[in-house]
């Protein structure tokens, strides 16, 4: 069984090798974790280490910065069930609980952290005398904005590996008595702390009845938006350049126009933009995108419109890590701006998160009325992954869901049907 749990991990640490190599190692979030935590990444990269699925996520991004989404994406999947597999791998060895539990609390002190220093930049800001002043905390708050995404997601994926390990199998339950062991405490590269940034001397003591800490064991992570730096493309203005044809168009949704707030926001973003390009800023540019991928629904038109290709083709990419349900109104505002092929697009890449993960918000989505929506989400997901994936969104509540995937199915086309009958009859979710 050892044996077979170090073949596991050291087939993703293969994995990652080959990802690192097609990229630059001195360039995007590639170049930042290695000039944080070298030691740490050789040890994610000979197997050794498994990095928090943010990392790996990041290093696609770069990935898609440089060879195009359409081969990124094609890697998401293979790379989420080899890094899973891994993760599993590490949590059947001795004292793995242990480890973890450390290392949720002191990503929960990380989150903390982040939280008093975005409250802080935020009050900084508002008082800045000088635009020069007010940039440099942008930059700041921005950074620290990802740190709380991050260690949010973090706290979420280290608690879902603990639960997993509170019904251990019975050859794990045997050997539950040996020493300690595993991997070491999570290392600068994976928990996203700048190189000057010291790592927290001792978890400091949840207070149960702390404001800060409230709704964080209930809550629902907000996806990683890590700044990577994209090459340059095509001088092409505008989105309408990206040349592909939808497949299918979401339906039409009218949300509200935009507002001249909205039209000062993206203009000054884009002159940003420039401004950082010419300066050789390209990570500090890649962070202003990120931020933007999580602006109200109605500016992403006029991103759109403003955007050059390159940089379009990166903010979309952020913002197909949305929560499913912002993301659903982010389409259907491009669609109702006459954008239905980036509309589709995004809807596209976005389905290509965990299916349960989708199947849990299409859920939500449904009892809170939005028939529409949920069908929209789920019209992406049928097109876009085989039956056997598709058939896995029944999952958090078969009842509720299988009925809707079905429907869905049958609206691609028959045999699209009966492909995820099969498959959902399957795996146990339909007589």
């Amino acid at each position: 069984m050892a044996e077979q749990l170090t073949a596991v991990a050291g087939e993703f640490g293969s994995y990652l090798d080959g990802l690192l190599a097609r990229l630059d190692q001195g360039a995007g979030w590639c170049g930042v974790f290695w000039h944080r935590d070298p030691d740490g990444m050789r040890a994610c990269r000979e197997g050794r280490e498994v990095p928090p699925w943010d990392v790996v996520d990041a290093l696609l991004r770069d990935l898609a910065a440089t060879y195009g989404t359409a081969p990124a994406l094609a890697e998401r999947e293979r790379a989420r069930a080899l890094h899973t597999a891994a993760l599993t791998a590490y949590d059947a060895r001795p004292g793995a609980h242990d480890t973890l539990t450390r290392r949720l609390h002191a990503t929960l002190r990380e989150r903390h952290d982040a939280d008093e220093r975005e409250a802080a930049l935020t009050r900084r800001l508002a008082e800045a005398g000088t635009e020069v002043e007010a940039e440099a905390l942008r930059v700041d708050l921005a950074w620290a904005r990802d740190a709380r995404h991050r260690a949010t997601a973090r706290c979420a994926e280290l608690r879902d590996r603990l639960s997993r390990m509170a019904r251990p199998e019975p050859w794990q339950a045997a050997s539950s008595g040996s020493a300690p062991g595993g991997p070491a405490d999570a290392h600068p590269a994976a928990s996203g702390r700048r190189p000057t940034e010291a790592a927290p001397a001792k978890p400091r003591k949840r207070r149960r009845g702390s404001a800060r800490f409230a709704g964080l064991d209930d809550e629902t992570p907000a996806p990683l938006v890590l700044p990577g730096t994209p090459q340059a493309g095509p001088d092409l203005r505008g989105a309408r350049f990206a040349g592909a044809e939808a497949e299918t168009e979401s339906p039409e949704a009218v949300g509200p126009a935009p507002q001249p707030d909205d039209h000062r926001a993206v203009d000054h973003a884009v002159a940003r933009l420039a401004a950082l390009r010419a300066a050789g800023r390209s990570g500090e540019a890649h962070m202003l995108l990120a931020e933007a991928a999580r602006w109200p629904a109605v500016r992403f038109p006029l991103l759109a419109d403003a955007l050059t290709h390159a940089d379009w083709t990166t903010l979309r990419w952020e913002a197909a890590a949305l929560p499913p349900e912002q993301l659903v109104t982010a389409a259907q505002a491009l669609t109702a701006a006459n954008y239905p092929e980036e509309a589709h697009r995004l809807l596209r890449e976005g389905a290509a998160r965990p299916p349960e993960e989708t199947g849990a918000a299409v859920a939500r989505l449904d009892v809170e009325g939005r028939t529409r929506d949920a069908r929209t989400l789920l019209d992406a997901c049928v097109r876009t992954r085989t039956p056997e994936d598709a058939a896995r969104l029944a999952t958090p509540d078969p009842d509720r869901l299988t009925p809707l995937l079905l429907a869905a199915a049958r609206h691609v086309s028959e045999e699209h049907h009966r492909a995820l009958l099969h498959a959902l009859r399957a795996a146990g979710s339909t007589p």
